[in-house]
């Protein structure tokens, strides 16, 4: 996952003059910034006196008091003594741990992003604690009201970390500076360089008494004198008639009154100047308090511009950068060049709501919708190079209220959001969103709309990929008979999640009607997308895994080579996060037909391709990473394949923790590798603790639980326990039978372990009935050139030689070998131990299902 997007980056080399190796999105500097030299000389000497850094430092206050300009300033002014400088958007927990978790790919941090942005904070965090690779850090946590989700991720270590707040609660847990208006010779001096002709010394004076020296007042005060260019006076009476207006109008106790008069006259002035640009402030008080990415103002597409006041300005490029600068002359936004936003002031955005009759606030909301809904149409929220554009749109998502519009295309982004949250690894933060969507969507539409239901669909890939596989099954099965119902069998959304269900059979082990699901449903999306959509491509890929789950090798291969060509066709539309699960998929089919070399070369490409493209951390890297570690293994490449496994399953633990499906795959993946490196007491530790997982998650029938099984027995037998290892086994088999019939690959698997259990005990002729008749079935199976069909023979020629059936044991051991150099090279750690007339070991890998 690219947390990085969230938050603009800008890495500065010693020699440009900005000392911090990482600079992250902070604001631009005041250049009309005064005085305050006192509260910068206290928060310096607190932060430098605080030499292990334990007690964050906090600014806090009223509105408009300045506290954020003062972080900035202190930012800029000390620059130098810090290697990195963060600033971090606080007023939401979602933007708080998005914008923390961006440090994990600035650090290199190895972080798993499967399970979200949690474990990610927590890797940086300790990063920041322990201050590697960076000592010197400054952490900004700009508008922290919210005190206990605040401090509970604030980093402890030898770094500062600033807050501004105006939460006065601060004072009991950090060390506080409080900030207040100017002091007067301070208010003077701002209005004389905001003003610098045409106001004096003692009429700037009168201007700081009439706004109660409030440095947010002041400074739209400046900006209405420079651009109206009335003389002071004139401002005074009209200040005065503002201010009676507004003592009539009740305003909320925090909002200052000279801040409710300098705002309301400016936008009096304004209006009067150029009224559209009153009508586009409006619409920002809706937004988050976040900066805005300046392209929302951008032409709205002919979909959205319909039913928007603002369409006809947004039109006119040039009328829409006249509006804007205008704002930025009155000081009623602040325009941020470098990083192409603009951000109206939270005071100012809660004055202009408050002004507003209600019929207008649903307006302007409405408006607030369009154009945050118009600025992501473009965009699928899967595709990492929309991940940016997201980030950037997310922090107005909940300011907003986006879940209380019934407009079909505002839900469709919502939903959105969530999709985005959910590709990049941020699954809490998904699951709360659409929850909180499902919860008013159902209380204004009722449980049959089509958001609704599509909530529901994105509600269950969350609950799924966090783990919950068997509330995933039993929602998607209520969600599409009402879909089926409501919206139709081949309406969009019912296909998506006829798509998506076929997975929910494939973990509850249920392969045959996973098949049998997934045909009809490529059938569907072929008729209703198309042969080459990115959809159907889906659709072919999830086939193509349940042909490979029943042993189907060469029509699983046919299939996900044909999706995995088109999908990476220019202009297929498929998400980078598609092509890498088909181009593993392409790899794991390989491999499970028998060619190694080859699984290997293709499972390189696809690793890093995700690494490249996802990062390291990011769930599907890791499932890569994981079978190219299995191909390395059946390859013979021990040592490359256990340290992949080692850091693999690190990763995961790290990520997801121990009870989740891709971590137990991890697992059993390393004790695998530990195993074959012959490191077999570590294996048999893992492996006692994984097993008794899997029935957990799986269920006590599930063709995984025995898969494991059948490995923990594998190691009990070769620890010296083969009595436990055929009871093991025995009960193993059976359930394979009942699952999956004997004509099974992971049956068979099983069976040849049996046999070399019942071979441990001296059970040499029921060993030897049980190898042949499972060699035939593999022959029957998988053909007669297989490695699990040679490993079969290979074990089958030792039982033969415990028996002195010598003759017949030494012309299959020939049979035997000829195949396996031809399949494998004379070379081979298999090869050799059937050289040997030792007998090989087959394990179990769940596949990514």
């Amino acid at each position: 996952m690219s947390w990085g997007s969230i938050v603009s980056i800008s890495h500065y080399s010693p020699d440009s003059g900005h000392v911090p190796a990482i600079w992250g999105r902070v604001p631009q500097k005041n250049k009309n910034f005064t005085g305050r030299t006192d509260l910068l000389e206290k928060l310096r000497s607190g932060l430098m006196s605080d030499v292990t850094a334990v007690v964050p430092h906090a600014l806090h206050g009223l509105g408009g008091v300045g506290k954020t300009q003062l972080a900035i300033e202190y930012a800029y002014r000390f620059r130098r003594d810090y290697d990195l400088v963060w600033w971090i958007p606080a007023d939401q927990p979602m933007l708080v741990k998005s914008s923390l978790a961006g440090l994990a790919r600035e650090l290199r941090l190895p972080i798993s992003a499967s399970a979200g942005v949690e474990d990610a904070v927590e890797a940086v965090l300790d990063a920041l604690r322990r201050g590697e690779p960076y000592a010197k850090w400054l952490l900004i946590f700009d508008n922290a009201d919210e005190i206990d989700e605040i401090n509970s991720i604030v980093p402890r270590g030898p770094g500062h970390v600033l807050i501004t707040s105006r939460n006065h609660g601060w004072q009991g847990v950090a060390e506080t500076v409080a900030v207040n208006v100017f002091p007067r010779e301070e208010s003077v001096e701002f209005l004389l360089k905001r003003v610098p002709r045409g106001i004096s010394g003692a009429e700037a004076d009168q201007l700081a008494d009439a706004l109660g020296d409030l440095p947010l007042a002041l400074e739209q005060a400046g900006a209405l004198q420079v651009e109206a260019g009335m003389s002071v006076a004139e401002y005074l009476r009209l200040l005065e008639e503002q201010t009676t207006r507004l003592l009539g109008a009740n305003k909320p106790a925090d909002y200052p009154l000279s801040m409710s008069a300098a705002w309301a006259l400016s936008v009096s002035q304004l209006t009067t100047k150029m009224p559209v640009a009153v009508e586009l402030l409006r619409c920002c008080a809706f937004f988050g308090p976040e900066p805005i990415p300046r392209d929302l103002f951008d032409r709205l597409p002919p979909e959205f511009a319909g039913r928007s006041r603002l369409a006809e300005t947004l039109a006119d490029p040039i009328q829409t950068s006249s509006v804007l600068r205008e704002l930025g002359r009155y000081a009623l936004v602040r325009m941020d060049s470098e990083n192409r936003t603009l951000q109206v002031h939270r005071l100012v955005q809660a004055l202009l709501r408050d002004d507003l009759p209600p019929a207008e606030r649903t307006a302007m909301r409405r408006e607030a919708h369009l154009l945050l809904a118009s600025a992501a149409a473009p965009y699928e929220p899967d595709d990492i190079a929309a991940w940016p554009r997201y980030g950037g749109l997310l922090g107005h998502v909940t300011p907003s209220l986006v879940e209380r519009s019934r407009d079909p295309r505002i839900r469709a982004f919502a939903l959105d959001i969530v999709r985005y949250l959910y590709s990049s690894g941020d699954f809490k933060s998904a699951r709360e969103l659409v929850e909180r969507f499902i919860v008013q969507w159902r209380a204004d539409s009722g449980d049959e709309d089509q958001g609704v239901l599509s909530a529901e669909r994105h509600q269950a890939i969350i609950i799924r990929e966090l783990g919950n596989i068997r509330e995933s099954f039993e929602l998607n099965q209520r969600t599409m008979a009402r879909m089926r119902e409501i919206l139709g069998e081949d309406h969009e959304e019912t296909l998506l999640l006829i798509n998506s269900h076929g997975a929910d059979l494939r973990f509850r082990g249920d392969f045959a009607a996973a098949l049998e699901h997934d045909i009809d449903s490529l059938r569907r999306h072929e008729a209703v997308f198309g042969p080459e959509h990115r959809r159907t491509l889906r659709a072919m890929n999830n086939l193509a895994l349940d042909y490979l789950l029943l042993g189907e090798y060469a029509t699983a291969r046919d299939l996900q080579a044909r999706a995995f060509a088109l999908q990476r066709q220019a202009g297929s539309g498929a998400s980078i996060v598609n092509v890498l699960a088909s181009w593993n998929g392409l790899a794991r089919v390989v491999r499970l037909n028998g060619e190694y070399r080859e699984a290997c070369d293709i499972g390189e490409d696809a690793y890093e391709f995700g690494v490249e493209q996802l990062g390291a951390e990011h769930p599907w890297t890791l499932r890569t990473a994981k079978d190219l570690s299995i191909a390395k293994r059946r390859a013979g490449q021990m040592e490359e394949a256990l340290e992949l496994a080692q850091r693999t399953f690190e990763l995961q633990v790290r990520g997801t923790g121990l009870d989740h499906p891709d971590t137990l795959a991890a697992g059993l993946c390393l004790a695998n590798a530990q195993r074959a490196a012959g490191d077999v007491g570590e294996a048999l530790n893992l492996l006692a603790d994984m097993t008794p997982r899997y029935p957990l998650m799986y269920g006590d029938e599930h063709p995984f639980k025995f898969g494991c099984d059948t490995n923990l027995a594998l190691l009990l037998r070769i620890n010296g326990r083969a009595d436990e290892a055929v009871d093991l086994d025995r009960r193993a088999l059976a359930g394979l039978d009942r699952r999956l019939t004997r004509e099974h690959h992971f049956t068979l698997t099983c069976a040849i372990n049996l046999a070399s259990d019942l071979a441990a005990v001296g059970e040499y002729e029921q060993a030897r009935r049980l190898g042949e008749s499972t060699l035939d079935r593999l022959r029957a199976l998988l053909g007669a050139d297989h490695p699990l069909t040679l490993a079969g023979a290979a074990n089958l020629v030792v039982d033969l030689m415990l028996l002195s059936a010598r003759s017949e044991a030494e012309e299959l051991k020939a049979d035997t070998l000829s195949r396996y150099v031809r399949v494998l090279g004379p070379d081979h750690p298999d090869v050799m131990v059937a050289q040997d007339t030792r007998r090989l070991d087959f394990d179990f890998d769940p596949p990514v299902l």
